[in-house]
């Protein structure tokens, strides 16, 4: 620490830089963030690249500085200008985010580009992602497994889970259970949420794998320990159906409150099936219809059919056939095929 301490106070970018760093990441010296920001500022006032690259990321996250994050876009790009491969990645992702700067998809895939063809991981990550989605640029799942393969292959544990899916699902590559079981598992055995999750659904479902109920429920319960929603939908159904865990339908509920509280719209469906049912939980009716309009109006096809038949029996809401006849109309559209019969009954009546 002293040796470059002294090389810092001379004038030396790098040390300058790498004081900062040390400050940052408490290493030979107790965490400061301000003298970490000090350090990076004095760098980078020098042109130093990574200097810029940390103080764009000080004023982005807010540590040692009020954060700021069109300070943080100013010298990710002066850092990204400089060739920098982390503050190409970082100056994309505010551009596609629109943090500090005007949401601009195409500029984002320009600096994503730049930083992945320096074989920059998340880099390579990000412009998979924008190729999957088709965001400021055409969507091409080719080149989003290309991408995705890129940075999985240099450890990185969202693309890893990222690829997975796309062998999972058969896109821009042919589809392939087994090595989308191997690409969750890498990711999930470094502590990914995301693969965690998937990688339990393959063993709930015997895709890729040998099916083994019990593993599904290991992999869940990690992925639903770190706060991750579908994570914790699937624990609480493995507790509400008694698969790979005895059955607790308190526990079940439990788990899909978390998710449902987060948003998730199949963690709502099945809090509103257990309210409805009075499984687990005090028999409400109204609170049933409550989460089941929640997750319908998230489109979830299920949750829709059951608030079509809460609405037709008149069941924690008043009795309105045409809501009913609506809500039974949006599940039929996704393939819903007891909402369908559902639906020609109630036409017949009339």
């Amino acid at each position: 620490f002293s040796a470059w301490k002294q090389k810092a106070v001379v004038g030396n970018a790098g040390a300058q830089n790498r004081l900062g760093d040390m400050y940052y990441y408490r290493r030979d010296v107790e965490q400061d963030h301000k003298q970490a920001v000090e350090g990076c500022r004095r760098s980078a006032l020098q042109g130093n690249a990574l200097g810029q690259y940390n103080l764009g990321l000080m004023y982005e996250k807010g540590l040692g500085v009020e954060q700021d994050h069109k300070q943080a876009v100013e010298w990710y790009r002066k850092s990204a200008l400089q060739g920098n491969a982390a503050g190409q990645r970082n100056l994309g992702f505010m551009y596609h985010t629109g943090l500090g700067v005007e949401q601009d998809h195409k500029q984002a895939v320009k600096w994503y580009q730049r930083s992945a063809l320096q074989g920059n991981a998340r880099g390579q990550y990000n412009l998979g992602l924008m190729y999957k989605n088709g965001l400021g640029v055409e969507q091409d799942h080719k080149q989003a497994v290309k991408w995705y393969q890129r940075s999985a292959l240099q450890g990185n544990a969202t693309a890893q889970n990222n690829l997975g899916t796309m062998f999972r699902d058969g896109l821009g590559v042919q589809q392939d259970h087994k090595q989308a079981v191997e690409w969750f598992r890498k990711s999930a055995l470094q502590g990914n949420a995301l693969g965690q999750c998937n990688l339990g659904l393959m063993y709930e479902t015997g895709l890729g794998v040998e099916q083994d109920h019990k593993l599904a429920v290991e992999w869940y319960r990690k992925s639903a320990l770190q706060g991750n929603a579908d994570g914790q939908s699937n624990l609480g159904f493995m507790y509400h159906t008694g698969l790979g865990v005895e059955q607790d339908h308190k526990q079940a509920v439990e788990w899909y409150w978390k998710s449902a509280l987060q948003g998730n719209a199949g963690g709502q469906r099945n809090l509103g099936f257990m309210h409805h049912t009075g499984l687990g939980v005090e028999q409400d009716d109204k609170q049933a219809v409550e989460w089941y309009r929640k997750s319908a109006l998230q489109g979830n096809a299920d949750a829709q059919c059951n608030l079509g038949l809460m609405y037709e029996k008149g069941l924690g809401v008043e009795q309105d056939h045409k809501q009913a006849v609506e809500w039974f109309r949006k599940s039929v559209a996704q393939g819903n095929q007891y909402a369908q019969s559902r639906l020609e009954r109630m036409t017949k009546k009339k």
